[in-house]
């Protein structure tokens, strides 16, 4: 799991805005928008969440959060 804050602090570790994670996680800038303006944790479709966690990973901030369904 992860809170929107972790998002958005390790979007901003990897000095990436919302546009290029969408991009590098293959989904749409409103997903992203939509999941920082969460309150607490993260919802959504976890394939999706997943992918995004993978992207900031690759971008090289450490193990960002564990997806459990």
């Amino acid at each position: 799991m992860i809170t929107a804050a972790q998002m958005r602090a390790a979007r901003a570790l990897a000095g990436i805005d919302q546009k290029m994670l969408a991009e590098k996680a293959g989904v749409s800038v409103p997903t992203i928008q939509r999941m920082e303006a969460s309150e607490g944790i993260v919802r959504g479709v976890i394939e999706t969440l997943t992918r995004v966690i993978e992207a900031l990973n690759a971008c090289g901030v450490g193990a960002v959060g564990a997806v459990s369904v």
